[in-house]
C-alpha cells in the first residue's frame, strides 16, 4: 500500500537530543560530566508536546541520532537512555518514531558488541521503509567514519544499501530520501574532513552513489547547527540539536514537506512550533492533492 504516492505529507526531523551533553560542554568535562540531564529532559518534553499537537500529523518523527551523549560503556548511559524513553513514550501513537543511531550511541569506533547493544535498545542500525510512494533509507554513518573495528559490518551494509537502491529503482519512487547521523559534508562538498562530517574519499564515493540513484536529500545531526549544501542536485541538509546548541541556533526541530516535485523543509524553534505550530505558506502545499 506505501509504495504508492497519495499526494503530498510531511514529517518531522530532530537530532542530537543527547542526555547529559549540556552540562558536560558548560564545565568543559566531555567525558565526564554528564551526570545531569533535566534540562535535556525539558526540551525533549518540550518536542514530543509541540509534534503532538500538530494538526494533520506528522507521518513520523526521526531522530538523527546522539539520543545520549554516555558513550558506549560509561556510568550514566543506562539511565539516560530510560529517561528518553520516558519522554518518548508521551509521543502520539498515531505517530511513529524512527531512531537513527549516533556516534555517541555506538561509540566513535563501533564494534559489533556496541551496534548490538545499541539494535536492542533502539532497534536496527539501518533499515529501509516506504511512506506514500517515497523510499527512505536509515543508514549507519559509524561505519562510514571507523569501521575499523567491524569492517565486516560495513561490508554487510555496503552490499544491502546496494540492494535498495535496485529495489528503489524496481518501484519507480517518488522521492529516495536518507536520514544519517554523521554529514556527507557541511557546506561544501569538497571541504576538508574534520570530526563533523566523512572523510574526503568515503564522502565523494556515496555523494556519487546517492546521485546516481536519484536521492534527493540526506537529513543529518551531529553537527549541532543548522548547515547544508548540495552535490549535483542532492542536497544535504543538517539539523541543529533539540539539546545543546554549539552555535548561534535554538533548540529545534526540522518540518519536512515532502510533494509531488520537491522535498521543502523548515527549521523551527520548540518555542515557535509549540505557540504557532506549522506556518501557512508549507500547510497549503500539503493541501495540493495531486
Amino acid at each position: 500500500d506505501e509504495y504508492q504516492w497519495k499526494g503530498p505529507f510531511y514529517f518531522i526531523q530532530g537530532a542530537d537530543p543527547q542526555f547529559g551533553l549540556m552540562k558536560a560542554w558548560a564545565i568543559g568535562d566531555v567525558n565526564n560530566g554528564d551526570d545531569e540531564w533535566g534540562e535535556e529532559i525539558k526540551l525533549a518534553e518540550q518536542a514530543v508536546q509541540a509534534i503532538n499537537k500538530l494538526n494533520p500529523k506528522p507521518k513520523f518523527f526521526v531522530l538523527c541520532g546522539d539520543l545520549i551523549h554516555g558513550m558506549p560503556g560509561t556510568q550514566w548511559r543506562k539511565d539516560q537512555e530510560q529517561d528518553l524513553k520516558n519522554v518518548l513514550k508521551n509521543t502520539d501513537q498515531d505517530i511513529p518514531l524512527v531512531f537513527v543511531s549516533g556516534n555517541h550511541d555506538i561509540g566513535n569506533t563501533p564494534t559489533k558488541e556496541t551496534i548490538d547493544n545499541y539494535c536492542k535498545n533502539w532497534g536496527d542500525d539501518y533499515f529501509s521503509f516506504w511512506v506514500g510512494g517515497v523510499f527512505f533509507l536509515v543508514l549507519n554513518s559509524q561505519l562510514y567514519f571507523d569501521s575499523s573495528k567491524c569492517p565486516d559490518l560495513k561490508q554487510v551494509q555496503d552490499v544491502w544499501l546496494n540492494e535498495q537502491l535496485a529495489v528503489a529503482e524496481k518501484h519507480k519512487c517518488k522521492h529516495i530520501i536518507v536520514f544519517q547521523h554523521i554529514p556527507l559534508f557541511l557546506r561544501k562538498p569538497d571541504e576538508d574532513h574534520d570530526y563533523f562530517n566523512l572523510e574526503k574519499s568515503v564522502r565523494q564515493e556515496i555523494m556519487e552513489k546517492f546521485h546516481k540513484a536519484g536521492i534527493k536529500a540526506v537529513f543529518s545531526g551531529h553537527y549541532h547547527r543548522n548547515a547544508g549544501g548540495s552535490y549535483r542536485g542532492l542536497e544535504m541538509v543538517v539539523s541543529s540539536a533539540i539539546g545543546c546548541q554549539l552555535g548561534e541556533d535554538t533548540h529545534g526541530l526540522r518540518v519536512v514537506v515532502v510533494t509531488d516535485e520537491k522535498i521543502v523543509h523548515r527549521y523551527y524553534s520548540l518555542n515557535e512550533l509549540s505557540s504557532q505550530g506549522i506556518e501557512k505558506e508549507l500547510l497549503d502545499m500539503l493541501a495540493k492533492q495531486n
